[in-house]
């Protein structure tokens, strides 16, 4: 699908989707519950229904409406009162890195022999050390680097041990899967954490479900941060209904369009206190200079001059693309470090986000494993590639308020990984985009 957009300016107020990161979290933990839960999330995408796809394939009933999920958990086995997945089944991931690196674990504690499957570019993408600490618990994996990844063995309870420089995503699996072992087990994570508010959204949602996760922080001999967690040997137990709050990161494209353009753009829907990490796109782009007001249900952003800033982004990678977006129009130099970890995403997103910006007018480079952005006031517009990557896509689509000319996305449909309302939503703020079959 080909996305033409004529440059034209957005305003107004648009709703928050569900966020994908929770939603992965809270259907898991449903699925591992003692009891029915139901789980209100007011839209899906393909990520979304990798993860049911998933677990229904072990044996979870989900059933869908329009105001969200019902989950059944897994059954238990009649022989020995554990949590017993259905053994053989296809796990078909799509493109879904998180839920790869969280059913992975799941599966391997719940000792289902199973056979992973998804898209070319999620089988290349790594899962050592992950894979590493499942083998040595106990696992055995056949094929990885590659689609089919076979499982067999359940997974012992036992210590874990991470870099920190790894993707959060390892951590969380592992999070997610130790509690069903029926023994305590440890994780311990060597150096800085990147990522940490995911790993804070996991623990949120592990808490939610009854499960009390100690952290530890201290230092190793050679004198590296260390974190530990602590999981207990305790059952998930359903709290009945939760609600999966308004996504950040989805939000953070809005908002950027608003400081690249002349008129203000709220998101409703979006919790101030929420522990999303991309909750600090507003911080981010107050920091350029644009205006922004949050309360407990909405963020809002006024456009204002634009100046280049420094940024440490290991805390919210996602954002990166739309945050070079809005740096390739601020007066200045805009430096932003800490993407290693965006080599590895749907697309190298170092090398995507400065090739199509570049295509767009912009003048960004790679310098290490970060961004130099050298900004203009406004861009020319051209034809750019998603690489089959969401956040590239929608990245264009916004940039394309600072255009001089028509911006074209191939590729578009890459938007349905996370966000399948994207142009629905662009046209209400007074996008002029149309959508073309290649």
């Amino acid at each position: 699908m080909l996305a033409h957009i004529e440059p034209h300016e957005l305003a107004g107020t648009v709703p928050a989707i569900a966020s994908k990161s929770m939603a992965h979290r809270i259907i898991i933990a449903a699925a591992l519950a003692n009891g029915v839960t139901r789980v209100e999330c007011n839209t899906t995408c393909a990520d979304i229904e990798a993860t049911i796809r998933c677990l229904e394939s072990l044996g979870t009933n989900i059933e869908r409406d329009p105001e969200g999920f019902t989950v059944h958990p897994l059954p238990k086995s009649t022989e020995r009162g554990i949590l017993k997945a259905l053994a053989g089944n296809t796990l078909d991931c799509g493109e879904s890195g998180s839920t790869l690196r969280f059913m992975l674990p799941v599966a391997c504690a719940l000792g289902a022999d199973a056979v992973f499957t998804g898209s070319e570019r999620l089988g290349q993408r790594p899962l050592a050390p992950l894979s590493d600490e499942l083998i040595a618990a106990g696992c055995d994996l056949e094929g990885l680097g590659a689609f089919p990844l076979k499982t067999s063995g359940r997974m012992r309870a036992g210590t874990f041990r991470l870099p920190g420089n790894v993707s959060s995503q390892y951590i969380s699996g592992l999070l997610l899967a130790t509690p069903v072992l029926g023994q305590p087990s440890h994780i311990e994570v060597t150096g800085t954490l990147e990522s940490k508010p995911y790993v804070d959204l996991t623990l949120g949602v592990l808490d939610s479900f009854g499960i009390n996760v100690d952290v530890e922080t201290g230092a190793t001999p050679d004198g590296l941060p260390l974190t530990v967690f602590h999981v207990p040997a305790q059952s998930y137990r359903t709290p009945g209904t939760l609600h999966v709050e308004g996504d950040w990161s989805n939000a953070a494209f809005w908002l950027c369009a608003a400081a690249l353009g002349t008129h203000p753009i709220t998101v409703r829907g979006v919790e101030a206190a929420s522990c999303q990490g991309d909750r600090n796109i507003s911080a981010v782009l107050m920091l350029f200079g644009a205006r922004g007001t949050r309360n407990a249900r909405a963020a809002t952003i006024r456009p204002e001059r634009l100046n280049a800033i420094e940024l440490d982004a290991h805390d919210i990678p996602d954002l990166v693309p739309v945050i070079a977006a809005v740096a390739a129009c601020a007066k200045g130099t805009t430096r932003i470090t800490g993407c290693a970890r965006l080599r590895i995403k749907e697309s190298d997103r170092l090398v995507t986000t400065a090739t199509e910006l570049s295509n767009l007018g912009a003048r960004v480079r790679i310098e290490g494993d970060g961004l130099v952005i050298e900004g203009q006031p406004r861009l020319a517009g051209g034809r750019v590639n998603s690489h089959n990557d969401h956040r590239i896509a929608m990245m264009a689509a916004v940039a394309a308020a600072r255009c001089d000319g028509p911006v074209e996305i191939e590729c578009a449909e890459a938007v349905n990984k996370s966000y399948p309302d994207f142009f629905e939503h662009y046209r209400e703020l007074g996008g002029c985009v149309e959508l073309l079959d290649e």
